[in-house]
């Protein structure tokens, strides 16, 4: 049982919160491997999946998730719905929370969205990622890949590289990982670092050879030239010489680091098709991972918010 309703994002997020949903990812993870790869855990429960933001592995993890949970599971798109007939969002999930769902994952561009969306309805809100916020469902799965690596979270050293300026993934695994006791650095250009950098627990540098030399682990993040509003890095070229996973920079180090991508990846910029594919590449093993941690997830809170109800209910009848 987790001390939180919803999942909005894991800065302040309990540790032993935390802790309990990579513990039960574990289990869900055994599931997986079963022949029968479904259990009853959710059956009854309704999820919608609102997406306002293309996702491929996101939505496909939950999906798959609530199906492995016996969930009933409804997809919504922003664009084929009556938001483009003027219809306000908060009108839209009060007519779907009038249908009586249970849960909403949540994608939205804009930063704060889930939070306000539990003003407007009674379900459990997870966020599947807020403009340049939060993603704490990928940071979750991140730590229980590193935990299922290397034991334990506590003490590991992580080296953050890339894209910090436009990424949520970033911004979730800084809080999760330093709340489980991890050591973080983050290693980027300064024009794609957050101007906001005084309130993250982290430390920084501008040297991945450097990050290399001191981490155990390196969670490579995506260029986001799409997010750019404007010219942000001299070219690509340059940025990959100077921050790109290289084999060749591998290869000079010779360190069995352990290699991490939320996805997708821009093979040949931030890293190198060789070390994408390298054995110290635990990338599809964060694929499978983010279908046990949703599982998890799923399970904790409707498991709550059911135990919730229930209380509820003997009160009414007191």
């Amino acid at each position: 049982m987790l001390s939180n309703r919803h999942l909005l994002g894991l800065k302040n997020y309990p540790s032993q919160d935390i802790q309990t949903i990579i513990d039960t990812a574990f289990q869900f993870k055994e599931v997986l491997d079963r022949p029968i790869k479904k259990v009853p855990s959710l059956q009854g429960q309704t999820i919608v999946n609102l997406f306002f933001e293309n996702s491929t592995r996101t939505r496909i993890s939950f999906e798959l998730a609530q199906k492995r949970l016996s969930a009933d599971m409804v997809n919504f798109s922003g664009s084929g719905s009556s938001l483009k007939k003027g219809e306000s969002l908060k009108d839209t999930v009060q007519n779907l929370a009038a249908m009586k769902i249970d849960a909403v994952i949540m994608r939205h561009s804009v930063p704060g969205t889930p939070v306000q969306l539990t003003k407007f309805i009674d379900a459990v809100v997870i966020n599947a990622g807020d403009g340049t916020h939060e993603h704490p469902t990928q940071a979750i799965l991140d730590m229980v890949s590193l935990q299922e690596k290397f034991g334990s979270l506590k003490g590991l050293k992580i080296g953050i590289v890339g894209d910090m300026l436009h990424s949520r993934v970033a911004r979730s695994n800084i809080f999760g990982l330093t709340t489980m006791g991890a050591h973080v650095k983050l290693c980027a250009p300064p024009t794609l670092l957050p101007s906001d950098l005084g309130g993250f627990p982290v430390n920084i540098s501008y040297s991945l050879d450097e990050i290399i030399d001191w981490a155990d682990s390196l969670i490579i993040l995506r260029l986001q030239l799409e997010r750019m509003g404007q010219t942000l890095i001299p070219s690509v070229r340059e940025y990959r010489s100077f921050f790109g996973v290289t084999s060749e920079r591998m290869k000079k180090h010779g360190k069995p680091l352990v290699i991490m991508h939320p996805g997708p990846m821009n093979r040949g910029i931030e890293i190198d098709s060789d070390v994408a594919d390298s054995n110290q590449a635990i990338i599809l093993n964060q694929v499978l991972n983010g279908v046990a941690s949703r599982m998890a997830i799923l399970y904790l809170l409707l498991s709550k918010k059911n135990s919730e109800e229930s209380d509820r209910d003997e009160q009414k009848l007191k």
